[in-house]
């Protein structure tokens, strides 16, 4: 007796219907799509407006950032942590693979190469790998809070 009701539907069916959860996956996927656009307009004003460590290191979490919203568009249900975690793992897997020469080889032979595998290793990167990590955990996750009159679903209300 103590749910709501909206034309004769409590809340909890409300929060859970499947095309309420299909306008929501899409919906994050939407943001996510959006959120990758930003990054890369971000890169180009950072690259177009700024030189230096704060250009090269604000490159660093930005591309971290792209990393993470790419993941999200694939998973758009996965929890922010999650989207966090694989885009800090893809960013240092890439660092750490500059240490064999393969990516500056392969710099040389395409510019598509060079941006996504870069050329050099070098160790401050992977804090700044981190740092995008951590902005684009934080925004995923306050992407997908649940939305106002939906509370999440707990054991107990199951």
């Amino acid at each position: 007796m103590g749910e709501e009701t909206v034309a004769g539907e409590s809340r909890t069916a409300r929060c859970a219907r499947p095309d309420r959860r299909a306008r929501a996956t899409w919906r994050a996927r939407a943001v996510a799509a959006g959120g990758a656009v930003l990054t890369v307009l971000a890169g180009l004003g950072v690259r177009a407006f700024a030189d230096g460590d704060f250009a090269k290191y604000a490159g660093d979490a930005l591309y971290t950032v792209l990393i993470c919203a790419l993941v999200a568009v694939l998973a758009p249900g996965a929890r922010p942590v999650v989207v966090a975690g694989a885009g800090l793992a893809f960013s240092w897997a890439v660092e750490l693979l500059q240490l064999t020469g393969i990516p500056a080889d392969l710099a040389r032979h395409g510019a598509v190469a060079r941006l996504v595998l870069g050329s050099t290793f070098n160790a401050p990167d992977l804090f700044w790998y981190a740092v995008g990590a951590g902005l684009a955990g934080a925004v995923a996750a306050l992407a997908t809070s649940p939305s106002p009159g939906c509370a999440p679903r707990t054991s107990a209300s199951r």
